[in-house]
């Protein structure tokens, strides 16, 4: 029979880093100028729309040139037509993506996570599991961990992959790939004891 996930809790404030989980965020600009950036970088242009020289049909004249009276027409797929055209529409080639520099992002995810801190939302705590599914539900049930859950290791290992791929309130991230978005949405954000030196190192390593 399988082993069931062993957990080991460390103390909350002594092991996360101050530099990290305690600095001052005067504002929310920085945090939201990276979470709206996350969000455009996942943008896909996928919407297009076709021109009038792109509508099938329209080429014959609605009606000759003169004696009608009414306005000169050459192709009833003309934009201002219904069944026409548009204009100036979406081409499926816009680039909608934000760029940050290194350093705002960094300060960015120090601020995210002190926010995350400050409501309660972060424990350190290691999570050892043989692949299966159902050790980490129980995981989760044994600490109360209930709707959206981020994960967080210094590395992920097959059977951490395996065991939460089929658990969608789990998020499972490296600790060198953490991000604002899911920093914020995450109801529950539990770091590996390993971790949490790697997202010091990462967040207050100097920019070069």
């Amino acid at each position: 029979m399988a082993e069931t996930a062993k957990t080991t809790a460390a103390p909350k404030a002594a092991s996360l880093p101050k530099e990290v989980f305690n600095v001052e965020v005067a504002n929310h600009e920085l945090v939201k100028l990276a979470y709206d950036a996350y969000l455009a970088n996942n943008r896909l242009a996928s919407a297009t729309t076709l021109q009038r020289g792109e509508v099938r049909g329209g080429g014959k004249k609605p009606w000759k040139q003169k004696g009608t009276g009414r306005a000169r027409f050459g192709s009833t797929r003309n934009p201002i037509w219904r069944g026409g055209g548009v204009v100036f529409g979406p081409r499926g080639n816009e680039n909608y993506s934000k760029k940050l520099s290194t350093t705002s992002k960094r300060v960015a995810l120090r601020q995210a996570l002190t926010l995350a801190h400050q409501a309660k939302k972060v424990v350190v705590k290691d999570v050892v599991t043989t692949g299966k599914t159902s050790e980490i539900v129980k995981f989760l049930e044994a600490n109360k961990f209930d709707r959206k859950v981020l994960l967080v290791v210094d590395e992920k290992t097959p059977q951490l992959i395996r065991a939460t791929s089929n658990l969608q309130n789990v998020i499972l991230v490296g600790a060198t790939y953490l991000n604002v978005f899911h920093i914020l949405n995450a109801d529950h954000i539990v770091l590996s004891t390993k971790s949490v030196p790697v997202i010091k190192d990462w967040l207050t390593r100097e920019v070069k």
